[in-house]
């Protein structure tokens, strides 16, 4: 395996997952499950790591300003930058500095706010992917413009975006996302399904869909819970409980009770599945921010540390931080966000380092589109 496989494959997934033969090439996945026990790898210390693979989306809902995440830093690209910029242009003197591995002849920076993703960078744990994008063809503007070439729907949409950014297919609506289909063609790897291996923290998206593995979700405290039965130990409740699952065995002639009472006494179960799984395994030990992503990447890591127990080697998760849909006063809270995004990123890499999984678990990003490179005043529009 060449050090950039995993990102080769996202790249690849990307691109394709929705055509057919990406996924006749990826349903051959399938007849690896049975070797999956023996396919245990030394890592570089020579511990022997778990057959265990991760894919983390941290969405940036909302649609991230690129430009200010990472900036030309020598004179004359800088210039240029400031010029086009205006008033959303970072002071030069700030930016945090990165030397690529592969150059462009340019010298490159990240917002002030990226420390921790720089040391990321810096490690080699963190990699920077340009120009990529929803379109269906490499399209000029002249082309958009005379509609010359297959466009996606609706580009400026945030709902349309987000979902061709979930689902990877540009060109028509598709009722599945690419992590779930990535999610049906590895189950085979998975030693027990009770729990999906397709956990959000998010709520509903539509990346994880699959046509056979359903997303699961659940909180950042953990297994949700009936907000009415939430103390074990409440007679009344928990009476109320036992009748309300009674109904919900017993069937019901009408199809979609029937199919309701199934749906929600298999939630039920799971929940109980899940929490008591989380509670036989140590809760992280890397602090995490106290920020909505911070709290979500830190439930994410500890359901990692909840795999044997789950019989899940390989899982597909989702997180979303919210609010970057900047019109207005971009420069804070851009700041803000990206201070939570970059330090939530460090402290699940820091964790899955503690449970040995750091070479195990891909994180990647994704937003609904760019934002334009000029300023709007104070902000920047739909890209």
């Amino acid at each position: 395996m060449n050090p950039h496989s995993r990102r080769h494959f996202i790249q690849q997934c990307c691109k394709a997952v929705g055509t057919t033969g990406m996924l006749s090439a990826m349903s051959q996945l399938r007849l690896l499950g049975a070797a999956a026990d023996s396919n245990v790898q030394p890592s570089p210390t020579g511990a022997m790591e778990d057959d265990y693979k991760a894919l983390v989306c941290l969405f940036l809902s909302g649609g991230n300003d690129n430009d200010n995440l990472i900036i030309p830093r020598d004179n004359s690209g800088y210039r240029a930058y400031a010029r086009a910029r205006s008033s959303l242009a970072l002071p030069q003197a700030n930016l945090l500095g990165i030397n690529p591995t592969t150059t462009d002849g340019c010298a490159w920076a990240l917002h002030p706010s990226l420390t921790s993703m720089r040391d990321l960078f810096v490690s080699g744990q963190v990699a920077l992917m340009a120009n990529v994008g929803t379109l269906v063809v490499p399209t000029t503007r002249a082309q958009y413009l005379a509609q010359s070439v297959p466009l996606p729907n609706q580009l400026f949409s945030h709902s349309d975006q987000a979902l061709q950014w979930q689902t990877s297919v540009p060109d028509r609506p598709s009722v599945t996302g690419w992590g779930g289909r990535l999610a049906d063609l590895t189950n085979a790897f998975n030693e027990n399904n009770q729990i999906s291996m397709a956990i959000s923290l998010a709520g509903n998206n539509s990346f994880q869909v699959g046509n056979q593995v359903a997303q699961f979700s659940v909180s950042e405290e953990g297994a949700p819970s009936l907000w009415w039965h939430e103390d074990a130990d409440d007679q009344s409740s928990t009476a109320r409980l036992n009748a309300m699952r009674g109904m919900f065995k017993d069937g019901d002639p009408n199809l979609f009770r029937s199919a309701f009472g199934q749906t929600s006494e298999r939630a039920l179960e799971n929940s109980e599945r899940l929490g008591a799984a989380l509670q036989t395994v140590p809760a992280p030990t890397t602090t995490f921010p106290a920020t909505p992503l911070g709290q979500q990447l830190k439930m994410i890591a500890h359901l990692m540390g909840a795999r044997s127990q789950l019989g899940l080697k390989r899982q597909v998760f989702f997180a979303e931080i919210d609010g970057f849909d900047m019109h207005d006063v971009l420069i804070g809270a851009h700041a803000n966000l990206l201070t939570e995004l970059s330090d939530a990123m460090k402290a699940l890499y820091d964790e899955t380092a503690v449970l040995g999984l750091q070479n195990n678990v891909t994180t990647f990003t994704a937003a609904d589109f760019g934002r334009t490179h000029l300023s709007n005043g104070n902000g920047s529009d739909h890209g």
